[in-house]
């Protein structure tokens, strides 16, 4: 093989599920960097392919690199039939540069924290050759370059130790798909045991580290030579397909589902796995538990035990899903059940008279009962109900609280009823360290609780919340059964309103104020199955017709970066939101923020940017918190932009909403674009216009509650871009997707 030194000085192309990378790399050929010239004839200099820039293209599977890095390749020359020479790689590895350029190119890259362009030259300059040994070796002597403190010493000193581990833990894995700021995050999990924790059990790297899963760690136990069977390999392989079920939002795996998932993945005899779901459950990572099959206990003339002992299947919980779900059916059973109440007179007083009689009943019941339930559609009014609750309860002098599951969704219901609202971690105190703050031992001290958006309330956060409530405070639960269920694990308000524990309203009257808005009645339109009516013109609800993904993600592109803003006034950065059923494919969430970050916020020089974890972020990107980040006190769901990107101190920060937070680079997986956001990512939030493709590519996902929801999010504008076919399958496909929880067997039978 013939080989190949450099450094990168650009990703062309990169893709982080199998590496398969392109890049532009400035040669060092006798101990030198190439020079920027005329374009090389083939062979001169031995490198076929270097071009008029002093680059040549290199391609492979290759690790996630940086520009700035140094590459020792092996590998052959190649003639591509369009691109011409390349060198394909065949081995890489990560080196420190030995020319004098090659260091100053390096350091100044924003390859070591604390160093930028201007501080390598002047390092660089000072030791010469010697670079690299001095910061090593004898890191005092950087305070013999100008403008270099003992703080900025010790920074520089610290972030070279780091990369040195960091590329001993790349070596190590270079060849099993982990990126670099993967192995950052390695590094700074475990430190210097990093390399001895992977090679003893690197399934311990998919439990302790978000963003390495089953398969790459499994990737590195075979290259290990770890046995196919080795009891380690099967037990993370159940638990891996446990957690994909949960994921998709189930709260358990029936057992022979579990089986043959975990059969499957890991490609060993299914009777592998019953000694494996043993073990586990020994170690009581798993638990198992006999509970009616889903739908079967509802059988008309069937008692509950009936049900139960004519269906019943094997269901595999992890652990705390299992105590979460037995926690909710005790808790909320108790609740419904007391006869205490810090509503001493039971029936407050309020003003009927602004009331509808549905409205009414629902405020009475709430006011009469220990537990409750309110729900309805957009435009019945449930918030004119809360703000004649808060009116009572105040007018009583009794003390309330008014919490959403999301940061956006709380903001929505202190905007709506003018009084405060937190997210329920705020309300319970939460902290990454101590947990929740308030719970059995020490429960809200208010005499009333506001749930709204309950139909976001996965499992485990509705456990949570059920042990801080004191037997006699009033708990009343609002929210839309008819949209999508929790992104968590659970279906939790249709099981709670299922069961009949709590006295539950349904508001089904359109007020005239929203009647007058098409947005609500094609809503109310969609939900009894009907199809939309579209405006013609001077209306709040389009169609732009499109028959393919394609058609349907150009018309997106257009209406958000010209038409709207053009007629509506509307602001396509912070009014408009794109909303997709699917993430693949054109009219899927990923291509379309790529294409409308290039259009919305393009590459300019006075913009900084950085690629990491597959996305180029840049500074104005509109971008989402993907995962809860309790440190930062950021949560799923949440929205902001990048407003500044600091390339020698390696972060990003992010304004969301006029909390500035910083993210290290290693953490920027737990961001993503949200010019496009999933249908479920846009829970509990409202924008000012919706846009969203329905084409019949996605028919897996063309489901009348996702639909719903979608135009639900929308509050001055809707635009779908489709066809009529596509959006009458979802609104004629009203099979609610099933998940697997056995809570309304709980509420109803053991609890």
């Amino acid at each position: 093989m013939d080989n190949l030194s450099g450094s990168v000085e650009r990703i062309t192309f990169y893709n982080p599920e199998n590496g398969y990378t392109v890049l532009r790399l400035r040669p060092e050929v006798r101990g030198r960097q190439h020079p920027v010239r005329a374009a090389s004839p083939p062979g001169r200099d031995g490198l076929p392919g270097l071009s008029a820039d002093g680059l040549v293209t290199v391609v492979g599977n290759l690790p996630e690199l940086s520009p700035g890095e140094h590459l020792r390749l092996q590998g052959v020359w190649d003639t591509h039939p369009k691109h011409g020479q390349q060198f394909k790689s065949e081995v890489c590895e990560q080196v420190l540069p030995s020319t004098v350029a090659g260091m100053e190119s390096y350091l100044g890259s924003g390859m070591v924290k604390g160093i930028g362009p201007k501080l390598a030259k002047r390092i660089v300059g000072l030791f010469r050759e010697a670079t690299f040994e001095v910061i090593e070796k004898q890191p005092g002597r950087l305070l013999e370059v100008p403008g270099i403190g003992r703080d900025r010493t010790h920074k520089i000193v610290n972030a070279w130790e780091e990369q040195k581990h960091v590329k001993e833990i790349m070596l190590f894995l270079h060849s099993h798909g982990v990126s670099t700021n993967l192995a950052v995050k390695i590094y700074k999990t475990y430190g210097d045991t990093a390399l001895q924790t992977v090679q003893e059990n690197p399934y311990q790297l998919e439990r302790d580290i978000y963003g390495v899963g089953f398969k790459t760690a499994d990737r590195i136990a075979q290259a290990l030579g770890l046995a196919p069977d080795h009891p380690s390999r099967i037990e993370a392989g159940i638990v891996f397909a446990l957690n994909e079920m949960i994921e998709d939002g189930h709260v358990y795996a029936p057992r022979e589902m579990l089986v043959g998932r975990a059969t499957e993945l890991l490609g060993v005899s299914p009777d592998l796995i019953s000694p494996g779901l043993e073990r586990l459950a020994q170690a009581e990572r798993i638990r198992p538990e006999l509970v009616p099959m889903p739908g079967k206990n509802n059988k008309p003339g069937k008692t509950i035990a009936e049900a139960t002992a004519t269906y019943e299947t094997s269901a595999i919980y992890l652990t705390p899903l299992y105590f979460g779900e037995k926690g909710v059916a005790e808790r909320f059973k108790a609740l419904a059940a007391t006869n205490i109440s810090f509503l001493a007179e039971r029936q407050l007083a309020f003003p009927v008279e602004e009331l509808s009689q549905e409205q009414a009943a629902a405020v009475r019941m709430s006011l009469t009962h220990p537990v409750s339930i309110l729900t309805g559609g957009p435009g019945t009014g449930k918030t004119t109900c809360l703000k004649a609750l808060i009116s009572t309860l105040e007018a009583q002098h009794k003390s309330y609280a008014l919490a959403s599951p999301t940061g956006r969704a709380a903001k929505r219901l202190a905007e709506a009823t003018g009084h405060p609202a937190s997210t329920i971690h705020r309300l319970l105190e939460f902290s990454p360290v101590d947990g929740f703050k308030h719970n059995d031992d020490n429960p809200l001290n208010v005499d009333f609780l506001v749930v709204d958006e309950a139909s976001m309330l996965d499992l485990l956060l509705t456990n949570h919340l059920l042990k801080a409530a004191r037997p006699g405070m009033h708990v009343l639960l609002v929210g839309d059964v008819d949209q999508l269920p929790s992104v968590g694990a659970g279906d939790v308000l249709r099981d709670l309103i299922a069961s009949d524990v709590a006295p539950v309203t349904r508001l089904t009257t359109i007020f005239r104020q929203a009647a007058g808005s098409q947005i609500i009645t094609n809503a109310h339109r969609i939900n009894q199955g009907q199809p939309p009516v579209f405006s013609k013109d001077g209306g709040d609800f389009y169609l732009f017709p499109a028959e393919d993904a394609g058609a349907a993600a150009d018309w997106v592109v257009d209406v958000v970066t010209g038409r709207i803003p053009q007629k509506f006034g509307f602001s396509a950065l912070t009014d408009i939101q794109v909303l997709s059923p699917i993430y693949r494919g054109p009219a899927g969430v990923t291509v379309l923020n790529e294409r409308l970050q290039e259009k919305l916020n393009p590459v300019a020089r006075d913009k900084p940017e950085r690629r990491l974890y597959g996305t180029t972020f840049r500074v104005g990107d509109k971008v989402m918190q993907t995962r809860n980040n309790y440190d930062k006190d950021i949560y799923n769901g949440d929205i902001g932009f990048i407003r500044g990107i600091d390339l020698i101190e390696q972060t990003l920060r992010v304004d969301f909403e006029g909390r500035i937070t910083v993210y290290d680079w290693s953490e920027a997986d737990e961001l993503t674009l949200a010019y496009a956001v999933s249908v479920h990512k846009a829970q509990g939030s409202e924008f000012p216009v919706v846009v969203m493709p329905v084409v019949t590519q996605h028919y897996m996902m063309l489901q009348r509650n996702l639909l719903y929801t979608a135009i639900t999010r929308a509050r001055s504008l809707c635009v779908l871009a489709g066809s009529r076919r596509a959006i009458s399958i979802a609104v004629h496909n009203n099979k609610v997707t099933q998940r697997f929880t056995a809570l309304e067997w709980r509420l109803g039978n053991q609890g």
